[in-house]
């Protein structure tokens, strides 16, 4: 005869697979009740800025909120580590090419609306901002299309140029489009920040919201905060003095055993900026108003919606299209495989679904055919990725064993192992839970040998399927 506590314990893992199990139909049933989608991107997020990411100092309650409400995916990964790449990427649902119909032009087909307001495919900031372009835009995703324009650093106020130490209200002589030192630009903004793009973006997309619909919707708000140049008006810079800053604890640390083509293009040793630690920290400052300006928007959205009729059958999807180095290892910008860059925030608000937190990895690809599952529209065969609906049901699914980003090589994101592998063969290799800051390249150690064989042959196996697939137009 069965022990009565065993008896107990195997009852009650009986009841909490069972509970489980129900959650998951539950949440299963509320997703197919989802008629619209609304997608939100900023522009140049790091995931480790958000209050709901573990920020103690930016102040963004709009996220924080809605993250209270949705499922936060705390290890999402981009695709490509800029603008033009990333945002091509899950639009397409393509880790590399444009081998796919645009995710707006396949919801079209099935009969939903599909709306552009502000940046989603890759417009030049400041330059098609100031001229209000539509950039590298894909005109077939869209059934309408509005931009944003904007002043940027010719923004009335107090003007920085941070790694030429320059501070002058001056409106002549600015960091502008395509020039050399306009990524280290700031503008404390006289105005109320109405004529910001932001702002005119969120208005446009509140406009939309409040529109009577005979069909479901999708609608893409690309906002392009915090972005440089980082403009928001001088009240958001307030509660970011430079005495409440800390510089990264990485900031400072030996890159000797990181390979040449793993050194990011702007660092402390190449620029100026390096000459000028407490400007370092006002880049931070800069960068935290920029995105409160941004969370305020993201806000205006967000109460719009659920004022609106809208607000019990619309999916809301808050993401970025890659992160940002503000000073970890000396470096500055995107455009490299480091974590910082690659790590973005996720958040998917699915109304009737708990939310919570997921370890699980993402990858930014696997928007497309998330959307089209919440929509009740089958994903075309030629998307790469796959629906994020099983985590967002359950914050223990697991949907893949490593996240892909690409440039002038490839990174390998596994839940604890990171991998970069360049073109010319060399390679980073960093225990993320051990060493979190990546600053100690195990690559090269004969005790990683085994490890790195392992994640050499999981590379080789993602990378070869890339070469092979089905494309759709």
């Amino acid at each position: 005869m069965m022990p009565f506590r065993f008896l107990v314990a195997v009852l009650s893992i009986f009841l909490v697979a069972a509970n489980h199990v129900k959650a998951a139909d539950t949440n299963a049933v509320a997703a197919k009740r989802i008629r619209n989608v609304l997608m939100i991107v900023a522009d140049d997020l790091k995931a480790s800025v958000l209050g709901c990411y573990g920020d103690k100092v930016c102040e963004t309650p709009n996220l924080d909120r809605l993250a209270s409400t949705g499922m936060v995916f705390e290890r999402a990964y981009c695709q490509g580590t800029w603008c033009a790449p990333s945002r091509i990427s899950f639009m397409f649902g393509r880790y590399l090419d444009q081998g796919n119909v645009t995710l707006g032009q396949h919801l079209q087909r099935h009969g939903i609306s599909s709306t552009r307001v502000g940046k989603i495919f890759h417009m030049r900031v400041p330059g098609d901002i100031i001229a209000g372009t539509d950039g590298n835009d894909h005109p077939e995703c869209w059934s309408e299309r509005f931009n944003s324009p904007g002043q940027e650093a010719h923004t009335p106020g107090e003007y920085a140029c941070l790694n030429l130490n320059i501070v002058t209200r001056d409106l002549e002589n600015r960091q502008s489009t395509r020039m050399p030192h306009r990524m280290f630009v700031s503008v404390k903004a006289d105005a109320d920040g109405s004529e910001q793009p932001d702002y005119k973006s969120a208005s446009k997309a509140i406009e939309l919201i409040g529109q009577k619909r005979d069909r479901p919707f999708f609608l893409a708000v690309g906002l392009v905060r915090p972005h440089y140049p980082m403009v928001a008006p001088s009240s958001y810079f307030e509660p970011y003095g430079i005495e409440r800053i800390e510089m990264p604890s990485n900031w400072h640390d030996d890159t000797s055993d990181i390979p040449k083509p793993g050194i990011a293009g702007t660092n402390n040793l190449k620029n100026s900026i390096g000459k000028y630690p407490d400007n370092q920290k006002r880049m931070w400052s800069a960068y935290y108003a920029s995105v409160s300006f941004m969370d305020h928007q993201v806000g205006r959205i967000l109460r719009s919606l659920e004022a609106s009729p809208y607000g019990d059958d619309t999916a809301v999807i808050f993401t970025s299209d890659h992160g940002y180095h503000l000073g970890e290892h000396g470096f500055w910008q995107k455009s490299n495989l480091h974590e910082e860059v690659l790590r973005v925030p996720l958040i998917v608000h699915v109304p009737g679904i708990s939310p919570g937190h997921s370890t699980s990895l993402a990858e930014l690809v696997d928007l497309y055919p998330t959307i089209c599952e919440l929509m009740g529209v089958a994903t075309p065969e030629a998307a790469d990725g796959q629906s994020l609906l099983p985590v967002v049901a359950d914050a223990e699914a697991e949907i893949k064993t490593a996240a892909l980003s690409f440039h002038n090589g490839t990174s390998l994101r596994t839940s604890r192992w990171h991998l970069i592998r360049y073109q010319d063969g060399s390679e980073e290799l960093y225990d993320m839970r051990d060493d979190p800051g990546e600053t100690t390249n195990l690559a090269n150690r004969p005790t990683s040998a085994d490890l790195l064989a392992g994640l050499r042959e999981e590379l080789s196996q993602r990378t070869r399927h890339l070469g092979d697939r089905k494309t759709q137009r």
